[in-house]
C-alpha cells in the first residue's frame, strides 16, 4: 500500500481503553430470532465521519457473501479487539466452524449496520488496494544487488522530520547515520520504492555463506516527510501509461534512465524496516497491520482511524471495474494516503498475482460499519 505509515497502536474513534474479553450470558444458538432493524438510534459522529443507522437490507450482497471466508479476519481481530467488540469475541470463536447462514444470523442479531458518510454528506468514496511483495535480495552488496533496505537509524524521533529521500541519497551526514543499518540489498531501486510504498514485504535472501531463506521485512518507522504519489508525478511529466504499478514505472525508467533519481525523489517519504523470521505458521498470513494482528488476504482493509476504529467489522461494496466487491471485511490497518470518511485500501495478499490485482484497483466505494448493539 502506499508507503504505509503504520502505527502499531490500537486507537478508536469512540472505543476507549481496551478491556479483557468478557464472558457472555447468552450463547449464539439461544439468541432471539433474527429481525429487521427496529427503531433507529441517532447517527454517531466521529472526527472524520458520520455513521447513520440503516436496515440490513441496505447492504448490497449481504445474503450472498461466503462469510466463512471472512471469519478468519474476525477471529484475528479478537487477538486485539477494540473495547466495544471485545465482549463478543467468545461468540465469534464459537462460530469459527459454523455454517455460513448461522454466521449471517449472528451478525444480524448482535451487530447494527451504520452507513459511513462524510460529515458533509457524500456517501461514496474511493477504494484502492495493496499487497505484500516478494523480492530476491542479498545479505551483502554485490555487483547486482546495490540498493540497500534500511533499519531505522539511531536517534530517529517520532513525529520529527528527518532527511528527505533526496537528502538520504545525497547528503554525507544522512548516509553516515544509516551506515551499518542495512538489512539487505536489492537489485532494483523501484523494488525498494515498492517496499516503501506497500510498507512490508518478503525477501528471499542469499546469506553470506550462500544459503537462502525467506524473511519478512515489516514497517518500523518513517522519516516523517510527506508522501507523494510517484504515479501522479509521472502523469505530470507527460507519461501516458502508468496504470500498472510497478511494471509501467519500470518501463518508463528503462526509457528515461537519466531521470531515475528525479522519479525516486518525487516522493520525499522514506520507510525503515525491521526483519522478522517467517515461520511456517506465518507464511500463510499477511503482515501485521496497525491493529497489531496479521492481515487476512481479501478480508482486511486499511482505513482512516479517525473515521473507523481498528478492529471494526465493515461491509464493503464497490462496483469495480477492476474488482467488483460486496463482502465482510475488518478494519485492521492504516496508511499515510488513506484519509477520509469513505476511504479504504483492500489487502489483496502476497506475491506477484496479488500485486497485479492491487495495481488495477482504483474505484468507487461505499462502507457500512457493523457495530455491537
Amino acid at each position: 500500500m502506499v508507503g504505509l505509515a503504520i502505527v502499531a497502536t490500537l486507537a478508536g474513534c469512540s472505543v476507549g481503553t481496551l478491556q479483557p474479553e468478557a464472558p457472555v450470558a447468552t450463547a449464539p444458538s439461544s439468541a432471539p430470532p433474527a429481525r429487521e432493524l427496529g427503531p433507529l438510534t441517532g447517527s454517531l459522529n466521529h472526527p472524520k465521519s458520520r455513521w447513520v443507522p440503516v436496515p440490513w437490507s441496505e447492504l448490497p450482497g449481504f445474503e450472498d457473501d461466503a462469510l466463512h471466508e471472512g471469519w478468519s479476519a474476525m477471529i484475528a481481530n479478537c487477538a486485539r479487539p477494540n473495547a466495544a467488540f471485545a465482549p463478543l469475541c467468545r461468540e465469534v470463536r464459537q462460530l469459527a466452524l459454523a455454517e455460513t447462514e448461522e454466521q449471517r444470523q449472528w451478525l444480524r442479531e448482535r451487530l447494527q449496520p451504520y452507513r459511513v458518510e462524510s460529515p458533509t454528506g457524500p456517501v461514496e468514496g474511493k477504494l484502492t488496494s495493496y499487497y505484500e511483495p516478494v523480492f530476491e535480495a542479498s545479505r551483502r552488496p554485490t555487483a547486482q544487488h546495490t540498493v540497500p533496505l534500511y533499519q531505522a537509524p539511531a536517534g530517529l524521533v517520532a513525529r520529527r522530520p528527518w532527511f528527505t529521500r533526496q537528502e538520504i541519497d545525497t547528503l554525507p551526514q544522512a548516509q553516515a547515520a544509516l551506515r551499518g543499518r542495512e538489512i539487505a540489498w536489492l537489485a532494483d531501486p523501484i523494488d525498494v520504492l515498492m517496499l516503501h510504498i506497500q510498507g512490508s514485504g518478503r525477501l528471499r535472501i542469499t546469506e553470506a555463506d550462500g544459503s537462502q531463506r525467506t524473511v519478512r521485512v515489516a514497517f518500523s518507522a518513517t522519516n516523517e516527510q510527506p508522501y507523494r504519489s510517484v504515479q501522479q508525478w509521472l502523469q505530470s511529466q507527460g507519461a501516458t501509461k502508468v496504470s500498472l504499478w510497478p511494471d509501467d514505472t519500470k518501463q518508463w525508467v528503462a526509457q528515461n534512465p537519466q531521470r531515475l533519481s528525479q522519479l525516486l525523489w518525487s516522493n520525499p517519504r522514506y520507510v525503515f524496516f525491521r526483519e522478522e523470521p517467517l515461520a511456517d505458521i506465518d507464511a500463510a498470513t499477511g503482515p501485521v497491520g496497525a491493529q497489531g494482528v496479521p492481515l487476512t488476504a481479501g478480508r482486511s482493509i486499511a482505513v482512516d482511524r479517525d473515521s473507523i476504529p481498528y478492529g471494526t467489522p465493515v461491509w464493503l461494496a464497490s462496483p469495480g471495474p477492476a474488482l467488483p466487491l460486496a463482502r465482510l471485511v475488518v478494519a485492521q490497518d492504516t496508511g499515510s494516503a488513506i484519509v477520509g470518511a469513505v476511504r479504504a485500501d483492500f489487502f489483496a495478499g502476497t506475491g506477484a498475482e496479488a500485486g497485479r490485482l492491487a495495481a488495477r484497483v482504483n474505484q468507487p466505494l461505499r462502507l457500512w460499519v457493523l457495530w455491537p448493539r
